[in-house]
C-alpha cells in the first residue's frame, strides 16, 4: 500500500492498521492539512490497562505529527455499556463512580497526548445527558437500520452464542454513532479510530454523518493484540496489567514487558515504542540469550512512554539489583511479619504469597508449589506442609513465582 502522509505511513509500517474506509482519500487529506481525530474510551475502571495501549499509541502518533488528537471519555456511554466482544451485560455504574474514574484516568492521557497544545479530553456526557429521547429517536434512530446492525460481528457473535443482548446495550451503537456525528459537526472531527471490535459502531457513525450532514468521515481500526495461545494480552494470573502506577508498581509493569514471548518482541517494539524502525529491525534479529537485551529495551521504552522516564529508570534499577546483583530492593512489593509467627508456623507460604499478591488464590499457590513453580531466595520451595519455619531467623526472604512475580517478606524480631 503506497501512502504519502507521514501519520498513515508511520502507523501502517508499525502494524496499527487492520481495517479502514477509503484510505487513499484519507491519505490525500492528511497530506494536505492537519485533521482532528478521536478514539473513545469507556470508563469502567479508575485506570486503563495494556489492552488500551494500542489506542493510546495511535493518539500519541497523531499528536506527534501535529494533528488534533481527542481522547473521548465515555461518561455517558459507560452508563449504558458496550456489548462488543462481551458474553453478558456489563455492570451498570453510577454517574458518581464514572466521574471519579475520569478524574484518575486523565493523568494517563497526559502521558500520550500534549494537553497544552492540540490534544484534548472530551466527555460525551456533556451532550448525551441533554438528549431528548423522542427527538433522538426521530432524528437519529430513523437513520440507522437494525438490518445492518445485526450483521456486525460484535452483535452477530453474541446472538450466535445465544447470549442475551438487551435493548439498553443496542442503544450503545446509536449513542456511539451520535458521538461521531456530534464531533464531526462541532469539532470538524473527520476520523474515528478504535479496536477491530469497534468497526460496526464506527461505520454506523459514518453513515449517520453522511445522511444528516452530507459530509465525509473516515474509520480506521487496529488489530486486537493477543498472546500466542489466543488469549487477550494484558491478563495475567494476578489480573490486569494496569497503566496507573498506584494500581501496579513500576517494577511489575516493567517485568511484564521484560518477559514478553520471543515471537512478540518485534511486534511489540513497533506498536508500543517510538524506536526507529531500522533500529527495531536490528533488535529483532537477536536470537537466544541475546534477545533478552531487546526485551530490556522494550520494557524500558514502554514504561517510559506510559509512566515517564523517572519510573522507567526506577524499574530498570530494581530489576538490575534483583537479577544481576542478586540483592534485595526495598522498592518492590513487601510485607512485614514477626519472626515468632513464622517459627510457630502461624504464617505459611500460602499466607506470604497472598499478602504479597503473587497469585490469584491459595489453591493456585498450592498448585504452583506442587509443580515446583515457587522459589524462595532462588531455590525451589518444596515443603508440603507449607511451613516457613526454616526461614524464621532470616531478616528478609525473596519469594518469586516464575520471572514475573516477586515479593519480599521482611521478618522482624
Amino acid at each position: 500500500m503506497k501512502l504519502n502522509s507521514d501519520f498513515l505511513r508511520e502507523i501502517h509500517s508499525r502494524g496499527f492498521i487492520y481495517q479502514s474506509t477509503d484510505i487513499q482519500s484519507l491519505d490525500s487529506l492528511l497530506s494536505k492539512k492537519k485533521i482532528t481525530a478521536y478514539i473513545g474510551f469507556d470508563i469502567t475502571s479508575d485506570s486503563l490497562h495494556v489492552g488500551s495501549l494500542v489506542q493510546l499509541m495511535l493518539l500519541n502518533w497523531l499528536d506527534t505529527y501535529e494533528h488534533n488528537a481527542i481522547a473521548l471519555v465515555g461518561g455517558g456511554t459507560t452508563l449504558v455499556g458496550d456489548p462488543s466482544g462481551k458474553d453478558s451485560s456489563r455492570k451498570i455504574m453510577s454517574l458518581k463512580e464514572i466521574s471519579k474514574n475520569i478524574i484518575k484516568i486523565k493523568k494517563i492521557f497526559g502521558q500520550f497526548i500534549n494537553l497544552n497544545k492540540k490534544g484534548s479530553i472530551i466527555n460525551n456526557y456533556e451532550w448525551l445527558s441533554d438528549l431528548n429521547y423522542i427527538e433522538f429517536l426521530r432524528d437519529i434512530g430513523s437513520k440507522l437500520t437494525l438490518n445492518k446492525m445485526l450483521t456486525y460481528e460484535s452483535v452477530k457473535n453474541r446472538l450466535d452464542r445465544e447470549q442475551p443482548l438487551t435493548f439498553l446495550e443496542f442503544n450503545y451503537m446509536l449513542l456511539q454513532s451520535y458521538d461521531f456525528y456530534y464531533l464531526r459537526k462541532n469539532f470538524n472531527c473527520v476520523l474515528q479510530m478504535g479496536g477491530s471490535d469497534q468497526w460496526g459502531n464506527i461505520i454506523n457513525g459514518i453513515d449517520l454523518i453522511r445522511k444528516t450532514l452530507n459530509k465525509k468521515a473516515y474509520a480506521l481500526t487496529s488489530p486486537l493484540i493477543t498472546n500466542s495461545d489466543g488469549s487477550k494480552m494484558g491478563k495475567t494470573a494476578k489480573g490486569a496489567i494496569w497503566l496507573d502506577e498506584t494500581k501496579l508498581s513500576n517494577f511489575e509493569f516493567y517485568q511484564f514487558w521484560r518477559n514478553t514471548e520471543d515471537t512478540n518482541v518485534e511486534k511489540f517494539l513497533k506498536l508500543f515504542t517510538k524506536i526507529d524502525l531500522r533500529e527495531i529491525k536490528k533488535l529483532s534479529k537477536l536470537k537466544g540469550q541475546e534477545i533478552n537485551e531487546a526485551k530490556k529495551i522494550l520494557a524500558f521504552e514502554v514504561t517510559k512512554i506510559t509512566r515517564g522516564l523517572k519510573s522507567a529508570n526506577e524499574a530498570k534499577d530494581i530489576a538490575f539489583n534483583i537479577f544481576n546483583k542478586k540483592t534485595f530492593d526495598d522498592r518492590i512489593t513487601s510485607f512485614e511479619i514477626k519472626s515468632y509467627e513464622v517459627s510457630n508456623a502461624n504464617f505459611s507460604i500460602l499466607d506470604a504469597v497472598e499478602k504479597l499478591n503473587l497469585s490469584k488464590s491459595r489453591s493456585d499457590t498450592k498448585r504452583l508449589i506442587k509443580s515446583k513453580g515457587i522459589k524462595i531466595n532462588d531455590e525451589i520451595f518444596e515443603s508440603l506442609d507449607f511451613s516457613l519455619k526454616k526461614y524464621s531467623n532470616n531478616s528478609e526472604i525473596k519469594i518469586s513465582i516464575g520471572k514475573k512475580n516477586i515479593g519480599i517478606l521482611k521478618i522482624r524480631k
